[in-house]
């Protein structure tokens, strides 16, 4: 069966998807497009069933689906030009526990975009492990979408500060600051936190008063500042690169 309408009680359930509360309350999230959800379901998420637009209907990968008119499929879903496949994947439920290997601590990082992307550098420079404290939610549409896959690999803590630095204890914590040593020179130590600050205030004071070393990017005297999702990919990959060598 095709649902057509927008008022469709379950295209509103998954239309719901886009705010964080009900996410919280269905334990949901949404993950959208043709190479997410592929990827989504390679991974081992747990998907609870796959929105298809009726144009793709026989397009299910064997998993259960709910197939929707176009029309209805816009209203469920969130991007702006969606390819006609998306999953509702359960959200995984992280326990909060001492870091393994070298790990990502983000303080008050506001922007999904930002969120996104740094889970997904993190992933790829080898940190699986990151704690958000204060973060805009890293399961919300666009910071899915920004994660390319990342949330799927990622083990996303989150949490009050306190909570999250009692985790780290023992764990030397540097922060990401701009009267820091220079990062290109910084021997980092054996297991190490990398925290990244809110966009616009930087670390909280908790957070940066417990730090054990202080790190900057150089950079040429009329650039100010740079984007929080660049400079923890920078600072990640300097950190880590003798994983790659």
């Amino acid at each position: 069966m095709v649902i057509v309408s927008r008022s469709n009680p379950q295209v509103k359930e998954l239309a719901s998807l886009k705010e964080k509360k009900y996410r919280e309350q269905s334990g949901a999230f949404l993950v959208e497009g043709e190479k997410m959800v592929r990827e989504c379901i390679a991974s081992g998420m747990n998907v609870r069933r796959l929105i298809v637009r009726e144009d793709r209907e026989g397009e299910t990968y064997g998993l259960p689906a709910i197939v929707l008119g176009a029309d209805a499929f816009r209203a469920a879903t969130d991007t702006i030009s969606p390819q006609g496949i998306a999953a509702e994947v359960e959200l995984p439920r992280c326990a909060v526990r001492p870091p393994r290997k070298n790990c990502i601590f983000l303080d008050g990082v506001s922007d999904p975009s930002n969120v996104g992307a740094i889970v997904r550098t993190a992933v790829a420079a080898g940190y699986e492990e990151l704690y958000l404290a204060d973060c805009a939610d890293p399961f919300s549409p666009k910071s899915v979408r920004a994660s390319m896959s990342g949330v799927f690999y990622a083990r996303l803590m989150r949490g009050d500060r306190e909570t999250l630095l009692s985790a780290l204890e023992g764990v030397a914590l540097i922060a990401a600051d701009m009267e820091g040593e220079n990062i290109f020179s910084f021997t980092p130590p054996k297991q190490f936190a990398l925290c990244i600050g809110n966009e616009g205030n930087g670390l909280s004071q908790a957070v940066f008063a417990r730090a054990t070393h202080r790190v900057r990017i150089p950079m040429d005297a009329r650039t100010e500042s740079l984007n929080a999702a660049v400079s923890a990919g920078i600072m990640m990959y300097q950190l880590n690169q003798k994983t790659f060598e």
